[in-house]
C-alpha cells in the first residue's frame, strides 16, 4: 500500500502527472479508508491547476480523518493561490492547530496574514518559521519586511542581513537595507546598497529611485 503512495509521490516530483494519477487512483481503489492517499491525490491535483477538484480530494480525507493536518494545509494552498485569503488563514491555521509544525505552514499563514494587512498578526508565524528553519531565506526576508513595516528598524536590518549572507544575489533584501539604512539616516551606506540592488538587479526601479533620491539630498 504504502508502496503505491511512494511511487505516486515519486512519479509527482518527476513530473509524470498521469502516472501519477493512475497509481494514485490504484492506491485509493486498493484502501479507500487511507486519508493520506487522497492528500497526495489532492497535492496532484493542485500541482496541475485543477483547485475544484484537489479541494474534494482534501475534504474526502478530512472526513476520513479529521486530524489529517496536510489535507488542511493542502486546502490552504489552494485557496492563497485562488486569492481566497480569509479561506487560506483559516485553514493553515488548522493545519497548525492540528500538529502540523513546519516552517512551511507558519511561512504561508504569515504570508496570507502579510498579504491581508495584517503585519503584527504575521509576524509570530514568520518568526517561528525561521526558527523551524534558518536556512529558509524567503521566511527571513518575509519576516525583514514585517519587522520594517512595523518600524523595528535595527531588528529587520538584522534579518535582511542574513538574509544577503544565505543568497548573496537577493536584490530585494539589498533595496531593503538601503530603505532601512535610509531611515537611520546613513545615506553612504543606503546608497551602498541600493547600489548592490542595482548590481544585480539593474531594473530595479525602487533602488534606482531611493538612490536618486538620496544623491539629490546630498548636493
Amino acid at each position: 500500500m504504502t508502496d503505491k503512495n511512494q511511487l505516486g509521490i515519486q512519479y509527482m516530483q518527476e513530473g509524470k502527472f498521469e502516472e501519477a494519477a493512475k497509481t494514485f487512483s490504484e492506491a485509493i481503489e486498493e484502501n479507500p479508508k487511507d486519508p493520506v492517499v487522497y492528500v497526495n491525490f489532492g497535492n496532484l491535483l493542485a500541482a496541475i491547476n485543477d483547485a475544484d477538484r484537489a479541494l474534494k480530494f482534501y475534504e474526502r480525507a478530512i472526513e476520513l480523518e479529521e486530524e489529517t493536518a496536510t489535507a488542511y494545509y493542502g486546502a490552504g494552498n489552494v485557496y492563497f493561490n485562488l486569492d481566497q485569503l480569509e479561506q487560506a488563514k483559516h485553514y493553515f491555521d488548522l493545519a497548525i492547530k492540528k500538529g502540523l509544525n513546519s516552517s512551511d505552514a507558519h511561512f504561508m499563514l504569515g504570508l496570507t496574514l502579510f498579504h491581508m494587512e495584517q503585519v503584527r498578526f504575521a509576524l509570530p508565524y514568520f518568526q517561528r518559521a525561521v526558527e523551524l528553519n534558518e536556512h529558509d531565506t524567503e521566511a527571513r526576508f518575509q519576516y525583514g519586511l514585517c519587522l520594517a513595516q512595523l518600524e523595528m528598524v535595527d531588528e529587520a536590518i538584522t534579518e535582511f542581513l542574513a538574509v544577503i549572507e544565505q543568497d548573496g544575489e537577493h536584490a530585494d533584501a539589498y533595496y531593503n537595507l538601503g530603505v532601512a539604512y535610509a531611515m537611520k539616516d546613513d545615506k553612504a551606506k543606503a546608497i551602498e546598497m541600493f547600489d548592490h540592488a542595482l548590481r544585480i538587479q539593474p531594473d530595479h526601479t525602487l533602488a534606482a529611485n531611493g538612490k536618486d533620491v538620496l544623491s539629490m539630498m546630498e548636493h
